[in-house]
């Protein structure tokens, strides 16, 4: 039986934050957190975690759950990292991409899915939840379902990064915001990575998760939970776009720098110079994306 396109793009982002080191030996990979964090359902993550015990990548301990190897070697990671770049037929962005092209209607029903894209209803019920997860899908009252357009036009997508430059650098001046070293550790370890170029075997997906949970982690040091609510919502928005959008390993190195220089100055309490970097941060993501998002979304002269 072949395993799901889900169920191996899950296996090679996990492949892919062992290799940069946010999963190090000896982690615990437990099935429902990691089904929350990839807002699926547990059934395509125990696929998952099959199918890298299978490859050797973790080790299933009776009675304890899924870790990965303390012997693990990097440099064998390729099959499963192979495996998901091969899922690049994932229903989900196919279903994401025609909503974008509005190939689809803003209403359908489960079944209508199951026709279009030959899904189980498993699969399709895991669709639908990643897509109300990620903000542009919501049940109609009593039957069906309904795609919201939300970050549909370049003109959303710039709004988005806007109102980012105004909450991020304003939640670092916040009077309870408080720089917690334990969870910027891991922040850094895999900014650094990324910062000097070590991008081998990471997936587009995996490239933006990290810079997204960077974002999401320093906002909530803030200490105010509408901060943090306010920029996963516009990352929820902003990322059905980003499907889209060819990632630059060029650009993930230059923000991955600029990452780490905003962790340095919160390290050593300057947080006004903090988050004026973070603006300038956004502002520059924004200058580089706007005229890709602005083709990606030109419309296709007719004649």
């Amino acid at each position: 039986m072949s395993n799901s396109p889900l169920a191996l793009r899950i296996a090679g982002d996990i492949v892919a934050r062992i290799n940069s080191g946010d999963l190090s030996a000896g982690s615990h990979l437990a099935t429902e957190a990691l089904a929350k964090q990839y807002q699926v359902s547990r059934s395509p993550v125990r696929e998952a975690l099959s199918v890298l015990a299978g490859d050797g990548v973790i080790e299933s301990r009776p009675n304890r759950g899924f870790y990965v190897r303390s012997d693990i070697d990097v440099a064998g990671l390729a099959k499963p990292v192979l495996a998901a770049r091969a899922a690049d037929t994932d229903p989900y962005f196919t279903f994401a991409e025609d909503w974008l092209n509005d190939r689809i209607e803003g209403e359908l029903t489960e079944q209508a899915v199951r026709d279009r894209y030959r899904l189980t209803r498993s699969q399709a019920q895991d669709l639908f939840v990643r897509a109300v997860q990620e903000g542009w899908a919501e049940p109609k009252p009593g039957y069906g379902w309904r795609l919201r357009p939300v970050a549909k036009t370049s003109e959303a997508f710039e709004q988005i990064y806007r109102f980012r430059a105004v909450i991020e650098p304003a939640a670092i001046m916040e009077p309870t915001f408080r720089f917690d070293r334990a969870a910027a550790a891991p922040l850094r370890r895999v900014q650094e990575k990324l910062a000097r170029g070590q991008l081998g075997g990471l997936t587009p997906e995996a490239m933006r998760s990290a810079g997204a949970g960077f974002h999401e982690e320093l906002i909530r040091m803030a200490g105010n939970p509408m901060f943090l609510f306010a920029l996963e919502r516009a990352n929820q928005f902003r990322r059905l776009i980003e499907y889209r959008l060819k990632v630059d390993p060029q650009r993930i190195v230059a923000q991955s720098i600029e990452h780490v220089q905003i962790l340095d100055l919160l390290e050593r309490g300057d947080n006004l110079e903090a988050a004026h970097v973070m603006r300038r941060h956004l502002n520059g993501a924004l200058a580089v994306k706007s005229p890709v998002v602005q083709a990606e979304f030109a419309p296709v002269p007719r004649g």
